[in-house]
């Protein structure tokens, strides 16, 4: 029997090597038909009597991602309209639904023959909760490997029998930190857990798979054996009895109870190991069906796993454009940032020009990418050889003519209109007619600066965040003139360097810093009032934010933020800057010197090494402190979010950002807004635009006008819309 996504051959030795290779896709992944055939295989290899055993590899340099996006979105899709029809029954069904996958993987274990996974490169989700009801697992020593449960990123679990085999396999603590972080492992980490069982060469891979078998594998698994105890002894042992009250205290302290999936993973592997191994599959089952009709499954699922799919696929690409080639790209601008941009291109192996006023400042900027290079060298991520070709595809010059031949240049100098300028007709004067011009600027209009070409359709903006070689976000920024190929190009590059891009129109900040400055802002009005800095600060982690309003903006620079202050008033009026936030700032950079963590003090000081960072104790001498027992911590986590997600929508209304999608996605990936929302527009979609809009008014009353709905939300509410139901998934340009 032929099959569309599986090869069956059948060596001398009776073993059958299941090979995977999905045609038309760079990567296999679980779908409808992929379930179909591998459930058809199942009772193949079961029935054929001159079949041994079986080994299931991939064809494809990855063993498999998981789930497909289709898949994914067809059970939320299943569940909204289920409610519509049968509100009592869609919980049913749903559960029915949920448990296709995991009845598939019990009877691939139960089927009577050993099958053995041989795993190269990526093995994620679905496919290793596959792997784990294999009999025997073989992984390559390759450093593509990467093994991993990471369905809590994105707000579900491993439902598929992850909870209850990997907590039968390895011990409780690891299960448990592998399933709730969602982290990668290495072949030989997986193996010391014993979630593998050997590793081995690339080349070894298969015929190791299959010496397994012929060694007497059995088809049995552990848990199916009389006498099984779980690593460590199960729940009931003294190791237990200090892991588990522990457990939810630590899951609680990383996660402040904001992630629904990650409290279930520790419910599911509690309850299941006290139970026979069906009996914990359907716990594993319940608690699946459970998580996927939160707000948080479906809001970060559709920001962090579709959202994020399609934008990185071109979403907002304009048709008709010729997909971009970049023989060569030059960056103008040697400092840290241009540097790391630099980096980022070369990494994706595109030869790269790096230019700066003269010489030894271009040679200090390459000596950026060598320190990185050497610090991927040191951690196994790059090989020796690797980083000296990496390093060889950068050349740094202060000859503006070495950029006459590229595709795209990308101007990276001083935040400065003048010398911007300057820079700008340097290039042009050189640069061929048909290349495309970005600049990357946080704060500075791109309209404005492309005032400065000759061809401004030709401008446009690609603001990227640091550090570069980490963030994975990139605005994309369209001025007043920008033509289609120019944007086309510039989502052409963001995808040749593997990163996310948001599309966004022309303003002051863009997006991403003035929902950043709004949150910055509000911890301004908070330390005025009197509140503790460090409550501000935990009430932000609290909330959901990876860092506190206050240690950001000395990520930023304090003096960035004076600085922006002073531009604001000299080009829009004092009205423009909140006077207190001035006198604020103007007193941490101008009477303390205090200009964030590149000058060791700010916020917080900075002592040497290995010492840890702590809150300047002068901030509670500014102002009056209030009493800790007076502050109310939920009302603090929601002036941080809400004024957060209230910019968000400003910039909707203003047609700054025109897709939900990007608004969400860049929230997240620009500055972490609280993942487990699902970004700063689902924030609101999740809780209900009238229960925002009225939480909005009430926090206004209170605590200032900044806080008041506009007009949008208010239209909203009034007529029981959502964001991604009014602005659907599709951008516009701003009028």
């Amino acid at each position: 029997m032929s099959y569309e996504n599986f090869t069956i051959e059948t060596d001398a030795d009776g073993i059958a090597l299941i090979t995977w290779d999905m045609p038309g896709k760079s990567m296999n992944v679980f779908t409808a038909a992929v379930m179909d055939e591998l459930d058809g295989i199942i009772d193949t290899v079961a029935a054929d009597g001159g079949i041994k055993g079986v080994v299931i590899t991939s064809g494809k340099s990855s063993f498999s991602g998981g789930a497909d996006l289709s898949m994914i979105q067809s059970m939320f899709t299943f569940q909204q309209a289920e409610k519509a029809k049968d509100p009592a029954g869609a919980a049913e069904k749903l559960f029915a639904l949920t448990g296709r996958m995991s009845a598939l993987f019990r009877k691939l274990e139960t089927c009577g023959k050993p099958w053995v996974s041989a795993i190269n490169g990526t093995c994620m989700g679905g496919a290793f909760e596959m792997s784990l009801a294999c009999h025997g697992r073989v992984a390559s020593n390759a450093g593509s490997v990467k093994i991993a449960l990471p369905e809590v990123k994105v707000g579900i679990f491993p439902g598929a029998g992850g909870t209850q085999r990997v907590p039968r396999l390895a011990n409780a603590q690891d299960a448990l930190q592998m399933m709730t972080t969602g982290q990668s492992l290495t072949g030989a980490r997986a193996r010391a857990m014993g979630l593998v069982h050997q590793v081995v060469e690339p080349g070894q891979l298969i015929p190791a798979a299959k010496q397994m078998i012929k060694d007497g594998l059995k088809p049995v698994q552990p848990w199916d054996e009389k006498g099984f105890k779980a690593p460590g002894g199960g729940i009931w042992t003294p190791a237990s009895a200090q892991l588990w009250p522990a457990a939810p205290a630590i899951l609680r302290r990383e996660t402040a109870g904001n992630y629904p999936g990650a409290l279930a993973i520790l419910k599911c592997v509690y309850e299941g190991l006290q139970v026979p191994f069906d009996t914990g599959l359907r716990i594993e089952q319940r608690y699946f069906t459970h998580i996927l009709q939160t707000t948080e499954a479906f809001s970060m699922i559709r920001s962090l796993f579709i959202s994020m799919q399609e934008l990185g696929k071109g979403a907002r690409r304009p048709a008709g454009q010729p997909k971009a080639e970049f023989g060569k790209i030059a960056v103008v601008g040697a400092g840290f940032m241009g540097a790391s941009i630099a980096y980022v291109t070369a990494a994706a192996g595109i030869p790269v020009v790096l230019i700066d006023r003269d010489q030894e400042a271009a040679d200090k900027g390459r000596s950026v990418s060598a320190g990185l290079v050497a610090g991927a060298v040191g951690k196994g991520r790059l090989t020796q050889e690797d980083g000296e070709t990496l390093l060889s595809r950068i050349t740094p010059t202060a000859d503006y003519a070495a950029l006459a031949d590229a595709d795209l240049v990308i101007e990276a100098v001083f935040e400065d209109r003048t010398v911007k300028k300057e820079v700008t007709e340097k290039i042009e004067a050189v640069l061929k007619a048909d290349a495309i011009f970005a600049s990357n600027t946080s704060t500075l209009p791109i309209t404005g600066l492309a005032g400065n070409s000759k061809r401004p359709g030709q401008f446009i903006g690609i603001h990227f965040f640091s550090p570069v070689e980490k963030m994975m976000l990139v605005e994309v920024i369209l001025g007043k003139e920008t033509g289609d190929r120019a944007l086309a190009t510039a989502l052409d590059y963001v995808a040749a360097i593997r990163k996310t891009p948001i599309v966004v129109n022309d303003t002051r900040g863009f997006y991403v810093n003035r929902c950043v400055f709004r949150y910055m802002a509000e911890a301004y009005d908070m330390l005025i009032e009197g509140v503790p800095a460090a409550i501000i600060e935990n009430a932000a982690r609290m909330a959901g934010m990876p860092v506190g309003p206050l240690s950001l903006n000395d990520e930023v620079a304090v003096d960035l933020s004076y600085k922006i202050f002073k531009a604001s008033v000299a080009d829009l009026g004092p009205q423009s800057v909140d006077p207190r936030h001035m006198e604020l700032v103007t007193k941490l950079v101008e009477g303390e010197g205090r200009l964030g963590r590149k000058a060791g003090k700010g916020f917080y000081d900075y002592p040497p090494k290995p010492a840890k960072k702590k809150l300047w104790p002068g901030l509670k001498d500014l102002y009056p402190q209030q009493k800790p027992e007076d502050v109310d911590i939920s009302v603090l986590k929601q002036r941080l979010l809400v004024t957060i997600a209230l910019e968000a929508a400003r910039t909707m209304e203003e047609g700054i950002v025109t897709d939900p999608r990007e608004a969400d996605v860049g929230s997240i990936l620009g500055f972490g807004f609280a993942p487990y929302t699902g970004g700063t527009l689902s924030y609101i979609d999740g809780m209900g635009v009238q229960v925002f809009t009225d939480l909005c008014e009430t926090l206004a009353a209170r605590y200032g006008e900044h806080f008041r709905p506009t007009p949008l939300l208010r239209e909203m509410a009034s007529r029981g819309e959502t964001f991604y139901g009014r602005f659907g998934g599709t951008g516009r340009k701003a009028a």
